[in-house]
């Protein structure tokens, strides 16, 4: 019972960072097509759920940089 509330836990921490990271770009203009919680990562004895950021168009990517250059000035 101890694991599976872990893991529900953990389940959410991912889907909250994964809604907090979409929400923060959508302010900036942009969108992550395929940004998802990593469904495989919960196959482990010891669930570690990652956030896949997944692939977007060459335009998104540079966009992304932009504004990670503009915040890290």
């Amino acid at each position: 019972m101890t694991t599976q509330r872990h893991t529900a836990g953990k389940a959410r921490e991912a889907e909250e960072a994964r809604d907090a990271l979409a929400a923060a770009l959508e302010r900036a203009g942009l969108r992550l097509p395929s940004l998802q919680v990593d469904a495989a990562t919960y196959a482990d004895a010891v669930p570690r759920p990652l956030v896949d950021l997944g692939r977007c168009p060459p335009g998104v990517a540079l966009a992304l940089a932009a504004v990670i250059e503009k915040g890290a000035a």
